[in-house]
């Protein structure tokens, strides 16, 4: 990163010139922030005669969006959704809380959803991913296509899947953030904890335009298989798996108690903007002592990776930091774009990429785990070498420039900040998904935080403070012009 005036002004040319080229891509996405609506969603999802089981389905009540008697929280995503355990705005999720009946046996039924990406995960009672599911890992039933799969239409009709659930810990343990094209599954290990209690987050990314928030088919229904051959469906395999029992969960499951958080910004000796440092630095996702890290400097030695989120994604790894606004009201990022497949737009085929998914987030603090936006990979212009340019603000302090035509993608700061402590405090995060094997810069591929640099070498921004003036003068505009 760069460290001397003479790099801060080099950087600045650097991407003056880019911009100054008027050659920024963007592939008709939708605004900064995705402010797609239900209203834009096609007809609401219904089943094809006999494809599937009878499920109920709630789209009212003072929560937007789909849930159902299995899937009762949820679904999960920035405003006006529940928007906690820093959900990624293109992303929707639901979780469901059972505990299956001694003996019996439980499947989730449903049709493969019109998105980037989808996934069940198992977790544990500290939100800690034990296993997932993977969409590419499913082999459809009989009669179906998988449409995850190399040379599969995206939009083939007959979409049907099962996966069983297991009450028991895996044997061993599927690739963490990796694409693995030879492995092939349909059971989900999903071990009881507490007092016998089970939880699965249904997950579905960047659903295809109009097809919002749930990919375009129905939520996937539970079908329980008694002891003495019984098949339960709808509200009955409920009941039965006990999915209104309360949480059993820890106080820290989804995101740092404030006592805690509270003694973590106000260390003896440090600046009032600690940990937020000039230029930034990154934080690779490790286990959650490690997130507790980034304030107090102690990282754990080899842990298994994505553990230190709230309920994080397995499919996902993740790097991080801490921005505070006390070092200037505007913060910028430049770096390389991942290439990612299209499919917002109803595309036909899922191209092999570097990455299956990449998005840049803007959160509140690790206590209220709120995200106040994201970009992802599709709707960030690029310039002609791949690279983006990308401002952080309050929308009061918006740079006039910072729009898509003028090749600068923007995101919000919360006029709250963290939304507990500090109002100038805002967390910035990057996500890959599923790394290819031949790709050397994923962050995938940094065991240890040291590495990141080398390892991810353009692909991790470089960054730095500005003031809304500087940003209109240093990167001048010139929309439409060729």
């Amino acid at each position: 990163m760069y460290k001397t005036n003479f790099a801060f002004t080099t950087l600045l040319l650097m991407i003056v010139a880019s911009l100054a080229a008027c050659d920024i891509t963007v592939d008709s996405p939708p605004p900064p922030g995705n402010s797609i609506s239900d209203t834009e969603r096609d007809d609401a999802p219904r089943l094809r005669d006999g494809s599937l089981i009878a499920h109920d389905v709630v789209e009212d009540g003072p929560i937007p969006g789909p849930r159902s008697c299995f899937w009762l929280r949820g679904p999960h995503s920035a405003d006006p959704y529940i928007n906690l355990a820093y959900p990624d705005s293109s992303v929707f999720y639901w979780a469901a809380t059972f505990s299956i009946p001694k003996g019996s046996t439980l499947n989730i039924k449903g049709e493969f959803v019109h998105a980037r990406y989808q996934s069940f995960i198992s977790y544990d009672e500290r939100g800690r991913p034990i296993e997932s599911l993977a969409d590419y890992l499913m082999q459809p039933d009989d009669g179906s296509s998988n449409p995850y799969r190399p040379g599969v239409n995206r939009n083939v009709e007959n979409r049907n899947y099962s996966v069983q659930i297991l009450d028991k810990a895996p044997d061993a343990e599927r690739a963490i953030g990796e694409y693995n094209q030879d492995q092939r599954s349909n059971v989900l290990h999903t071990p009881a904890y507490g007092d016998g209690q089970q939880t699965i987050l249904y997950r579905i990314y960047l659903p295809d335009q109009g097809r919002w928030p749930d990919g375009g088919v129905a939520l996937p229904a539970p079908v329980l298989t008694m002891t003495d051959g019984t098949s339960l469906e709808g509200k009955d395999a409920c009941n039965a798996l006990q999915t209104q029992q309360p949480l059993q969960i820890s106080a820290d499951a989804a995101g740092i108690p404030a006592t805690v958080y509270r003694k973590l910004l106000n260390q003896s000796g440090k600046p009032d903007t600690w940990p937020a440092q000039v230029p930034a630095k990154w934080y690779i996702q490790l286990d959650r002592p490690s997130l507790i890290g980034i304030y107090t400097g102690e990282m754990s030695k080899n842990p298994r990776r994505s553990e230190g989120g709230f309920y994080p994604n397995l499919d996902n790894q993740y790097v991080r930091t801490i921005v505070n606004r006390k070092h200037g009201k505007i913060f910028m990022l430049r770096g390389k774009m991942p290439t990612t497949p299209k499919t917002f737009n109803r595309n036909d085929s899922m191209e092999a990429s570097e990455l299956r998914y990449w998005s840049l987030c803007s959160n509140q603090g690790f206590a209220n785990t709120r995200v106040n936006a994201c970009l992802f990979d599709e709707e960030v212009p690029l310039d002609r070498n791949g690279f983006y340019t990308i401002m952080v603000s309050r929308a009061a302090d918006r740079p006039r420039n910072a729009t898509n035509a003028c090749g600068i993608a923007w995101l919000p700061m919360a006029d709250d900040g963290d939304g507990l402590f500090d109002e100038d405090v805002t967390v910035v995060q990057i996500r890959n998904m599923l790394a290819s094997p031949d790709f050397p810069h994923a962050i995938q591929r940094v065991q240890d935080q040291d590495q990141l640099e080398a390892v991810m070498g353009p692909y991790l921004p470089m960054t730095m403070y500005l003031q809304p003036n500087q940003v209109e003068t240093f990167f001048p505009c010139y929309p439409g012009s060729s």
